[in-house]
């Protein structure tokens, strides 16, 4: 039988369908070249933008069309199962199954119906109140993959509906998460990303030890675990929050070389009048002294962020604060968006929401300058000599390969008669840049020049 997946929103989602695709795998499913070829397609979806739930509609109506066509089964799982699940059944009856986010103990019994070609029976007592973390989120191939290591949220930021579709929240075992990191080791996956909606702030009770494991402890154990097989070179995490970056993690970064010095940090926005309305607990001031910490202890650091315009009440004055950080802290990326209203949130019903035009062009704005900025940072990269984890061919070019740097920058570069560097770590010259990626000479290739 063949499966078909469509994912919507963040890295957590990916990692999600990538584990479901793996059950799939590990019972005998092939993934179909399209959907429209599949006995069975999946949307995982996301809930945190509208842009993202209008994109989810749009594509139920398309395959509730084409069920008048043929006979596939389809399976709407993620945020938006959680959230909008008798809307989802009422709208689009030929949906055949909306799987929460706490209900995926269940997907095993569908497949197996499916594949013995019986109706699916449901199982009340069956427990749906404990987050179902999937065996190894590994995509077939891939050479770096992303490590589920807490699911939920505590924060109740005002604007964000992570917290009531995700739940609290709930920390995995460190030995399972250890046990995935030796199936991956044995696959030849060389970078993961440690995710979490708010990953910093992990931590599990070990009753056979009586003791709480913190991210910091964790991301030591993790290190010391991987090296003894040395195939995982490069471990990150996101995302973080402010309030929740420790010193001592900081520490940790500074100390363990296999730990990416790129952090993804988001600030959402430089108004400490706005930031107290979003109740993200920490200050602009707060903010600038930890970015410092950080530099200060982990020479060569790079920082992501996120940057949320047009939130209610939003005035020019909180805009040209946002500017100002932006130009202060001088991020090498961001993830920029305006507001959208999510029901069920504070901020849904909070006075003063500001038009979407003047959202759009705060937007504009912003993005516009960090551009900017991340194009001067990576200019000023050219020249220098990187570690680059060589991933493919290049897409547009069969006789270049495609890599990215510990920075997460793009890097193509010769590949003819060097395939066999694929999957393998090389030490490379940037030389230019063109776009947002850079073309680079090979000075040195092995498996352990990481190690030196």
């Amino acid at each position: 039988m063949t499966y078909f997946f469509e994912t919507y929103g963040c890295q957590m989602n990916h990692a999600e369908s990538a584990s479901v695709e793996q059950t799939l795998i590990s019972r005998g499913w092939t993934r179909a070249g399209a959907a429209e070829d599949a006995d069975l397609v999946i949307i995982n979806t996301c809930s945190v933008r509208i842009t993202a739930e209008t994109r989810v509609f749009g594509r139920l109506a398309h395959f509730t069309a084409l069920k008048k066509k043929r006979a596939f089964t389809l399976l709407v799982m993620g945020c938006m199962a959680e959230r909008l699940h008798e809307e989802l059944q009422q709208r689009f009856p030929k949906v055949d199954f909306v799987v929460g986010m706490f209900e995926r103990q269940i997907f095993i019994d569908i497949f197996q119906a499916l594949e013995e070609k019986r109706p699916y029976i449901s199982i009340d007592e069956k427990p749906v109140n404990e987050y179902f973390f999937a065996p190894s989120s590994y995509e077939s191939g891939a050479f770096q993959t992303f490590v589920p290591i807490m699911n939920g949220c505590n924060n109740f930021c005002s604007y964000c509906i992570v917290p009531y579709v995700r739940g609290r929240e709930v920390s995995r075992a460190v030995d399972e998460i250890l046990a995935e990191l030796d199936v991956l080791a044995d696959k030849g996956v060389r970078e993961i990303t440690l995710l979490g909606q708010n990953v910093n702030s992990y931590r599990f009770y070990d009753p056979e030890t009586e003791k709480t494991v913190n991210f910091p402890a964790l991301l030591t154990a993790i290190v010391r675990h991987i090296e003894k097989k040395g195939s995982i070179r490069w471990v990150r995490f996101m995302s973080s929050h402010p309030k929740d970056l420790s010193d001592e993690l900081i520490e940790v970064i500074a100390r363990e070389e296999l730990v990416c010095s790129f952090i993804h940090l988001p600030v959402q926005h430089g108004s400490n009048r706005i930031l107290q309305a979003m109740n993200r607990r920490y200050t602009r001031e707060s903010y600038l002294s930890l970015i410092g910490r950080i530099r200060e202890k982990i020479p060569g650091v790079t920082f992501s962020t996120d940057i949320l315009v047009g939130f209610p009440g939003e005035t020019e004055e909180d805009v040209e604060q946002t500017i100002d950080l932006i130009k202060t802290i001088r991020f090498d990326a961001a993830y920029m968006y305006y507001y959208n209203p999510r029901e069920g949130t504070k901020a849904c019903s909070f006075p003063d929401q500001v038009p979407e035009s003047v959202r759009k062009e705060r937007l504009a704005r912003i993005i516009k300058l960090q551009n900017s900025l991340s194009a001067d940072l990576m200019r000023k990269r050219v020249g220098k000599t990187v570690p680059v984890l060589v991933e493919s061919t290049s897409r547009n070019n069969p006789e270049e390969l495609f890599g990215h740097t510990e920075l997460g920058e793009m890097v193509v570069f010769e590949g003819k008669n060097n395939t066999g560097l694929i999957g393998n770590f090389v030490e490379a010259e940037l030389i230019c840049l063109r776009g947002r990626t850079f073309r680079a000479r090979i000075k040195e290739a092995g498996t352990d020049i990481l190690s030196r």
